[in-house]
């Protein structure tokens, strides 16, 4: 692999789709009440010293920022095809699965899911995580050590779904 070539981040298909949506509302919708709040504050007259006018090109900028990083994020993601098959108990990607954390003796469930759309307040773990990438294709009753800042930890797999 090249060093300038970017590497590819895995999103489910409803990831991908929230990220597309927001991209389409950030340029259609978003760009226009933009537009109109910089066309109201020009309307005050005195730009140099017009806060509204200032607040409304910030923001501005901030949405051009962010049209460029979905744009980027969707460029560079590939859409995970969901499994089909039934009965399969192995953890793979959109995979809910419960899990053990032995030392602490806490029952955990998460989602694993690509980086690009990871957010475990909601319980989204990334493939790439340490976690992620341990219970990565181990099944239902299998132990797992996870190499964590704080060592190495032992999760064990009560439970996987994939629906």
């Amino acid at each position: 692999m090249e060093e300038n070539q970017t590497e590819k981040h895995m999103l489910t298909q409803a990831g991908y789709d929230k990220k597309q949506k927001e991209l389409e509302w950030r340029k259609v919708e978003y760009r226009k009440e933009i537009a109109n709040k910089l066309k109201e504050a020009r309307e005050q007259g005195d730009l140099s010293e017009n806060a509204e006018y200032d607040a409304a090109k910030d923001e501005q900028r901030d949405n051009e920022a962010m049209i460029a990083q979905l744009e980027e994020e969707l460029a560079n993601s590939v859409v995970i095809k969901e499994d089909g098959r039934t009965g399969k108990k192995t953890v793979h990607m959109q995979s809910r699965v419960q899990i053990l954390d032995v030392e602490l003796d806490e029952e955990l469930d998460y989602t694993l899911v690509g980086s690009a759309e990871a957010d475990i307040m909601n319980n989204l773990i990334s493939n790439e995580s340490p976690l992620g990438a341990a219970i990565l294709g181990h099944k239902a009753g299998d132990t797992v050590i996870v190499d964590a800042p704080a060592g190495q930890l032992p999760y064990k797999i009560l439970a996987v779904y994939n629906e």
